[in-house]
């Protein structure tokens, strides 16, 4: 099969052949059909993510068709149509994996980061994380969902019922928690690079109800903020723009230091917290409000062999929604 590896941190993509991958008794094998490039893809490229499998095939917003079962494997068949996200295996026996919290296993495994992702042709996957991908989608508006609205959907549960919501960064996973909060009733402002008078048009495409540079105070304080983009000091302006008893959540993976603050912006019960992955719940819970919500990714195709301009344009800002890399 073709794949896109990463062969060493700080370096391009280069195309291999590689053999089918092999699968465990709980995993299942995958046609992929599309896999969206995602910041992490980012982190992980540029070494600011410790310790990952190398050689690495990338990728982790994957769409496609099951083709092999392991033996152990129920409720999924071959054909099928399913997604792969970034939380890509647990032990299952933790205090985290057995109260429901997955996502923070002491031994979690991820994918395009441990394991082999979906900048290829086919890639394995743990039956346990593989989830059916709603009618009504194609493959390159899909690949989205599996990370950007994934950990937008736990971001957006985790900021709670705020009435007017900030969203810091309008790319992959801002444009899609924007749709979701106005789908449920929210007020949505939107703060992009200074400057990006492009990125703020398309928030306000999207029902935002002000977008502005990420360094502007909005003209109403927010209940709650998140943050997408990786820049930490992005978190004292949000906290000085929500209310107070407001929440910042941080939703990346990876952000820069966050600077000293005064603590008066802290003060009055305002709180800061952050976004660990996602659990089978939430996956379960946002595919299935996607269609409900009338959930639609901004999607920017590329063919697998374009990966490495596809995290290029991703880091330079050059599309609004999501970049998606097309296989097949």
């Amino acid at each position: 099969m073709r794949a896109m590896v990463l062969e060493r941190a700080r370096t391009p993509l280069v195309m291999r052949e590689l053999a089918l991958p092999a699968i465990g008794d709980g995993d299942v094998r995958i046609e992929v059909e599309a896999c969206g490039v995602c910041r992490t893809d980012l982190h992980v490229l540029d070494g600011e993510l410790p310790d990952p499998k190398l050689p690495l095939v990338l990728g982790h917003e994957i769409v496609g068709r099951v083709t092999a079962l392991g033996r152990d494997v129920t409720g999924l068949a071959i054909g099928d149509r399913v997604g792969v996200p970034w939380l890509g295996w647990t032990c299952g026996r933790c205090a985290y994996c057995t109260s429901g919290r997955e996502n923070l296993c002491r031994t979690a495994r991820f994918t395009g980061y441990h394991r082999d992702g979906g900048f290829a042709e086919a890639c394995a996957a743990d039956a346990r994380y593989v989830f059916p991908i709603p009618a009504g989608y194609g493959a390159v508006e899909a690949a989205p969902l599996l990370c950007a609205a994934l950990i937008g959907y736990r971001a957006l549960r985790l900021a709670g019922d705020a009435p007017r919501l900030g969203l810091y960064g309008f790319g992959a996973a801002g444009h899609l928690v924007a749709q979701l909060a106005r789908h449920l009733g929210r007020e949505v402002y939107a703060f992009t690079r200074p400057g990006d008078e492009r990125g703020q048009a398309f928030a306000r495409s999207l029902g935002a109800a002000w977008a502005g540079d990420s360094t502007v105070r909005p003209p109403a304080a927010l209940d709650a903020a998140i943050i997408f983009a990786s820049a930490g000091e992005l978190v004292p302006l949000a906290l000085a723009a929500v209310a107070p008893g407001g929440v910042v959540v941080c939703a990346g993976i990876h952000m820069t230091d966050i600077p000293s603050f005064p603590y008066r912006i802290l003060w009055e019960e305002r709180s800061i917290r952050s976004v660990a992955n996602l659990t089978r719940r939430d996956g379960d819970e946002l595919l299935a409000l996607a269609p409900a919500a009338g959930l639609r990714p901004a999607a920017q195709p590329y063919p697998l062999d374009r990966a490495n301009a596809a995290l290029d344009d991703l880091r330079a800002g050059k599309f609004e929604g999501a970049a998606v890399l097309v296989v097949r």
